[in-house]
């Protein structure tokens, strides 16, 4: 099905995900929850990570664990379609994920223990709380910001990470004199649309091309 290659020939990226089979749901309904909390996407189950078509071994329980995930493992729950291609003797699913309008959800990684997630590039980055109070005000993307010329706040960042290797958020209301929550709303917006990269592994969370 040259439909299928053509998406493998794009390779992972905010919109993709190549899963060689679902562990586990936990694991799964974070990438499912930063597709729906993003621009939505797809996950093609039975497909390494280098692309080479391996196939599932059993469908019926693979599609159990995907839905799982989503309802029992996603809060609020998502609703997913399932595609089943027979490609090369082998079954593959193609699970698509629509952007969603009940933004933030969460993804359960432990019992108690719920987390958002977003897309970024080809990456499940894990919300700070400002995140996700960013998202319960988002409408869904369209046109796409890619599809928009960039403000001069929104340039400025990207001028900034060109010459430096990193941005935080005191740092870029300084360079541009405006206050925590605007600044704040612009490198997400940024960081959402796969411009700049969301870090917060560190005492400090900062940005990078």
């Amino acid at each position: 099905m040259s439909d299928l290659h053509d998406l493998i020939r794009r390779g992972e990226g905010e919109r993709l995900e190549f899963k060689k089979k679902t562990t586990h749901p936990t694991r799964i309904s974070r990438t499912l929850v930063s597709l729906a909390n993003t621009h939505g996407g797809q996950v093609l189950v039975g497909v390494d990570d280098d692309g080479r078509i391996v196939g599932v071994r059993d469908a019926e329980e693979e599609m159990y664990l995907l839905r799982q995930a989503a309802e029992q493992y996603a809060d609020p729950p998502l609703k997913l379609r399932i595609k089943e291609i027979e490609e090369e003797g082998r079954t593959i699913l193609v699970v698509t994920v629509p952007e969603s309008l009940q933004k933030p959800h969460r993804a359960q990684v432990a019992d108690g223990d719920w987390r958002g997630y977003v897309r970024v590039r080809d990456e499940s980055v894990q919300t700070s709380q400002l995140t996700e109070r960013v998202l319960e005000r988002t409408e869904p993307a369209f046109p796409r910001l890619e599809k928009m010329p960039l403000n001069k706040e929104e340039l400025a960042v990207l001028n900034y990470l060109r010459q430096n290797p990193r941005i935080t958020l005191p740092q870029y209301m300084k360079l541009l004199n405006i206050g925590q929550r605007r600044a704040y709303r612009t490198l997400i917006k940024l960081a959402l649309h796969g411009y700049i990269k969301h870090h917060d592994k560190e005492k400090e969370v900062y940005y990078t091309l």
